[in-house]
C-alpha cells in the first residue's frame, strides 16, 4: 500500500510507482492483490478481468470506476447503478494517432510486400503511392480523433470527420453513403455500442472506393469480420486492423491470410509512454475530485 494523509482512497491493480507519483496529497492507494477496504473513492480496474472487477464491485463500495482505457464496452455491463464511470480518453491519443499514420503508410507504399521480397531475397522495385493529397475519413471525432487529424494534415491529407453530431466541417453518419466513394481511406476509432455494432458491414463497404483502405483502431466488432473477408478477398479493399472481431485472433482464422491486411494485436495504445500519461491523467482526475470539480471523461448513456 502507498500512503498519503488519507481522505481519497483509491483500488488498483499493480501498476508502476510512476503512475501514482504525481497523486496530491490526502490519498492512499491500495492494491488488489492485498486485503480490500470497505470503501474507495477511485477503483482502477484491471482491463478485461471482467471476474475481478465483479467481485470488487459487489465488495467494495466505490464511487467512481475510472478505466486507462478509451473504451469502456467491456465494463459498462458491470458497473452498478449510482457508481461514476469515467474513461481514460486522452492517455492513449498520440501512440493510436501513431499507429494510424504508421498503417497508413504501410499500407500506401506497400511494405508487407516489400518485407516479403525481403525474405525471399528479390529485388523488386515499384512505383508508390502518396500519402499527400489522400481523402481520408475518420469514424470517430474524439480526443484521438483530432489527434489523427493533427498528424494527417502535417502530410497533406484532406480529413473528412465524422461524429454522431453535426457541427462546422463534421459529418454525421447520414453523410456516409455520399462520403465513402470520395474517401482514399478510413480509419475506425468508434467505441462498441450497439449502435455501433456491425457498421462497417457489406453496405458500408460497397460504398467505399474500389481499392480504398480501412484502418480499424477502434474496436474489432464495429467491422464485420465476414463482410470484411468478402471484400479483401474480392481485392475491393486493403485493411489494417489493430483489433478485430474475435480478439485475440485465433491461429486459423481466415483474416491471417486474408490478402492486403495488416494486423497487429491490440497493441496501438500500448507505448512507452503510458505510465507518464496516465500519472498525469489520474493526478488530474482524483484533484478534481479533492476540490468538488467535475470529473474528465465521465460516461454518460453508453457513451
Amino acid at each position: 500500500m502507498v500512503s498519503r494523509k488519507a481522505s481519497v482512497r483509491l483500488l488498483s491493480p499493480r501498476l508502476r510507482e510512476e503512475v501514482f507519483a504525481l497523486l496530491p496529497e490526502g490519498v492512499e492507494v491500495y492494491y488488489l492483490d492485498e486485503p480490500w477496504p470497505k470503501a474507495v473513492d477511485f477503483f482502477l480496474p484491471p482491463f478485461g478481468q471482467e471476474e475481478v472487477v465483479r467481485r470488487v464491485l459487489e465488495g467494495v463500495e466505490v464511487k467512481v470506476v475510472q478505466t486507462l482505457s478509451a473504451g469502456v464496452d467491456w465494463i459498462l455491463p458491470l458497473v452498478p447503478e449510482g457508481v461514476v464511470l469515467c474513461d481514460g480518453s486522452g492517455i492513449h491519443d498520440v501512440p493510436v494517432a501513431e499507429w494510424v499514420v504508421m498503417s497508413l503508410l504501410a499500407l500506401l507504399k506497400d511494405l508487407p510486400a516489400f518485407l516479403q521480397a525481403q525474405g525471399e531475397g528479390r529485388w523488386a522495385p515499384r512505383v508508390l503511392a502518396d500519402l499527400e493529397g489522400k481523402k481520408v475519413v475518420l469514424l470517430g471525432y474524439g480526443s484521438i480523433g483530432k489527434a489523427v487529424e493533427e498528424r494527417l494534415r502535417a502530410f497533406g491529407v484532406e480529413v473528412l470527420p465524422v461524429a454522431r453530431h453535426p457541427r462546422p466541417g463534421v459529418y454525421t453518419p447520414q453523410d456516409l453513403p455520399h462520403l465513402l466513394p470520395r474517401a482514399d481511406a478510413v480509419v475506425v476509432l468508434l467505441p462498441l455500442t450497439p449502435e455501433t455494432r456491425g457498421l462497417v458491414g457489406r453496405d458500408f463497404l460497397s460504398w467505399m472506393k474500389p481499392g480504398a483502405l480501412l484502418l480499424n483502431a477502434g474496436r474489432g466488432p464495429v467491422v464485420d469480420t465476414e463482410a470484411l473477408l468478402e471484400a479483401l478477398r474480392e481485392g475491393k479493399v486493403r485493411a489494417a486492423l489493430d483489433v478485430t472481431d474475435p480478439e485475440p485472433l485465433p491461429s486459423h482464422h481466415p483474416l491471417w491470410q486474408a490478402p492486403g491486411v495488416l494486423i497487429t494485436p491490440h497493441v496501438a495504445g500500448l507505448s512507452q509512454g503510458f505510465h507518464r500519461r496516465a500519472a498525469r491523467f489520474l493526478a488530474e482526475q482524483v484533484g478534481r475530485y479533492l476540490r468538488g470539480e467535475p470529473l474528465r471523461n465521465v460516461v454518460l448513456e453508453g457513451y
